[in-house]
This record gives C-alpha cells, structure tokens and sequence, in this order.
C-alpha cells in the first residue's frame, strides 16, 4: 500500500488484512521495523501492565496518578469500546485522526516487506504518536500474553503483573504454570516488578528469580486498608516501606477490585521515582480522575444497568461477587455475547447464582464471535431463563421491555458486547 493512506477507517481496514495472519505472536518483525523508525531509542520512562485480569484498569489508574503529579502521558491500552483512538491517549484524551495516520504513514514507509499484525501496527504507531508528541512516561498495557506481545518489544523500567489465569489458551497454554511464564515474559533483570496479588504460578516466581527482579507484592511490600470492607465508595489506607496514605477516595471506576488495582498502579508510580509520588492531594486527584469505560460502569436509575467487559472465568467471579455486594430487591437481567474462544460454560456457571434472565446477543462485528444460538449450545443448564436475540442492539431493547423498577441490567462477554451497549445506551 503507498504510504498515503486515505481515511483512519482505510487504513485500519488495510491493516487488519496486510499480514495473513490476524495473530501472529513473535517480536522479530515488529522490533525490526520499530529500529528502523528508531522507536527503541528510550526517550522517557516505561512501565507495562500485564495480566489476564486487571491490567486495562491498572493502566488506566497509573497514567491517571502520572498526569496528576505533572507528566505528560502516553496510554496504549486495547482493545477499544467504540473508537479506534481510545487505544493512545495523552493524559487521558484520545489522540485524533491525523497523529495517527501520519504514525501509519510512517511505519508505511519503513516496514518495507516486512508485514504486520493489526495489532503491531497498532503498537508502532503509539509509540511514534507518543515520540512526536513529546511524552514525559509512557503506560503501555499488554495485548496478549507478555514475552511475545508487541508492547514487549520496549524494555520497560517498571512490569506490573496484575493476576494470571486460565484465558487465551489457544495462545499461551492450557495451564497456569503456561500461561504465568508467557505473562512473566515481560520481565527484565533486575527490574522492579509489582505483583498485584501473592497467589502466582510457581513460573512469575522462577521467573523473576532467574531474572534477580526486585518483586514489590500485593499484601507483603504494599498493603490496602478500606474503610467499610470496600462495598461502596470507602476511603482506603495505601502502606508501603516508602510511602503512607491516609484517607485516599475512592478509585472513580467501581468495585472492591479498584482498591486492589490502584494499589499495585500506586506501587509502580513510586518505583518510577516520579516527584508527587506520595503527595496525597496529587494521588487524590488522580484517583478520581481515572475513567475507564465498561469497568463494572453503572448506569443509575429506576432499572440499574452495569456494563463490564469480562470474557473469562475469573473476571466473571470478580464480576458475580461486585454483584452479590451491591444488592437489589429486583431481578438481574444479563445482556451477554462471547467470542468463540472463551469458555462461554465456566463464566455462565459463576455467574448462574445472581442472574434471573439471560438475554443471549450474537456478536457480528467479529469473525470469532458466536451467533446467539451457537453461545446458547455451550451453555451448561441454567437456573434462569435464556433467551435468544439477534444482537446487541435487539438484546437492550428486549432487555429494557423486560426490566420493572428496582431490576437490574448486566452487560457483559465481550468489548463487542459493552461497547455497542453503550452506544446504545447513549453513552458514547
């Protein structure tokens, strides 16, 4: 393709088919056309954000409490809700169309027959639009697995591992000890790591023992204290060896497992030596800053709506307990489409207990999404209702007709599920 590209929506259309391959793990083409743009030149601190779970959201709060101790932000997180650009923000904003065209345009020109995964592309051109914008730290979120992951091609100053569990395995493993090693690979010597919770597979331990990684672990060299057990909106205790915090607000994105993530996000920002870093006030506003949409986000009113993307069995536990403790006297109604990769049984099994109504949406975006009917066969027997709808947009629909005051809506399975909900719902 010549290096003028047309429209955002060309050019990512041309990307999508350029390599054959949709996922084509391994760094030696990405890393090759990342020298040749000089985007391995290290010009600002790093950190990457790993995990099966709770990476969007520690990423997210991490480049919130950089911003708000003075940095210029690049956050590269994905995949999107509705929009391309949600995928490289500069403190906190989506970057336009025309920074990224002309970070296509250049890689264009420098890939030569090197051909690239969308998600490589996607990767090159945050790190060119973050160069040209002249960032002061760059947040780079992890796509898939860690040690062959696009992001990895950067040697970050600071590896966040959020949690490991059983996702991908197409890709990483069918075990944990498989799929901890993929994760750890984000691991350099003597880095600092953060752990952001204790119970790892035995291979982050070997890991970062080879590795002789400095390990900063959640409840052993970070701990959390929530006033009222964190079911609401409570202020929180932050405790390490270099920094106490007293009284912080609440993370803006709900549930117990934001204190969790902005917790090991706090970590990090104290091992990148960033000034602030233990300034209550600057680590207040960002808190509170932080946005992240389709993150257990609640909709309020008379029917209730919350909108998460879990798509795996233990963001599924997460998501059934965050349900349990906010309680209501009505019926859960549960909007949901998958992708035919995920174990559409274990997640429907966790969360049987708190849903009343499922409400079954074919995904058609996306060539692995699974029809309604298709989703419905690998469900296993349900105390609740299912029912089959044509999509998203049909499953809301029915969803708002079904729903009497003091009900709620749960959306879930999928980022092609909650983003088209909340376009739907008019929220984007």
């Amino acid at each position: 393709m010549s290096a003028h590209l047309g429209t955002l929506a060309e050019a990512l259309a041309y990307q999508q088919s350029a390599h054959g391959r949709r996922i084509d793990l391994g760094l030696e083409r990405v890393r090759e056309v990342a020298a040749r743009l000089a985007l391995l030149d290290k010009r600002c601190p790093v950190a990457i954000v790993g995990g099966t779970n709770g990476k969007g959201s520690t990423a997210c709060c991490l480049a919130a409490l950089l911003a708000a101790c003075g940095h210029r932000v690049g956050l590269f997180t994905s995949p999107h809700l509705v929009r391309y650009n949600e995928r490289v923000q500069i403190n906190g904003v989506p970057v336009d169309d025309a920074p990224l065209l002309r970070a296509f345009e250049r890689i264009e020109a420098a890939r030569g027959s090197v051909t690239l995964t969308f998600f490589e592309y996607n990767t090159l051109a945050a790190l060119d639009v973050f160069r040209s914008a002249g960032v002061t730290v760059m947040v780079l979120e992890v796509g898939l697995g860690g040690r062959l992951d696009a992001t990895n091609i950067v040697d970050a100053d600071v590896a966040v591992l959020c949690s490991v569990g059983l996702d991908h395995r197409d890709w990483l493993g069918d075990t944990l000890e498989q799929i901890g090693a993929e994760k750890a690979g984000i691991f350099r010597a003597g880095q600092p790591v953060v752990l952001g919770s204790p119970d790892m597979p035995a291979t982050v331990w070997q890991s970062a023992e080879v590795l002789h990684c400095q390990l900063f672990i959640a409840e052993r060299e970070f701990r959390v204290r929530i006033d009222g057990g964190g079911c609401a909106a409570e202020p929180w205790d932050y405790q390490s060896a270099c920094c106490s915090l007293k009284a912080l607000p609440a993370p803006a994105l709900a549930g117990s497992i934001q204190y969790y993530n902005a917790a090991s996000a706090l970590t990090a920002l104290n091992l990148l030596g960033v000034p602030g870093a233990c300034v209550r006030e600057r680590i207040a506003q960002g808190l509170r800053a932080m946005c992240l949409p389709g993150r257990f986000q609640i909709v309020p009113g008379e029917v209730e709506w919350i909108l998460d993307v879990a798509h795996n069995e233990p963001a599924a536990a997460v998501l059934a307990g965050a349900l349990r403790s906010r309680r209501t006297t009505g019926r859960t109604i549960a909007v949901v489409g998958m992708l035919s990769d995920k174990d559409a049984a274990a997640i429907a099994r966790t969360l049987d207990g708190v849903v009343d109504h499922w409400l079954l949406a074919s995904i058609t975006d996306e060539p692995r999404g699974l029809s309604a009917a298709a989703l419905q066969a690998r469900l296993p027997l349900l105390r609740g209702v299912v029912e089959l709808t044509e999509g998203v947009e049909a499953a809301c629909v029915r969803a708002r007709s079904l729903a009497q005051p003091r009900d709620r809506v749960i959306v879930l399975g999928s980022f092609h599920v909650v983003g088209p909900a909340l376009v739907w719902l008019g929220l984007y």
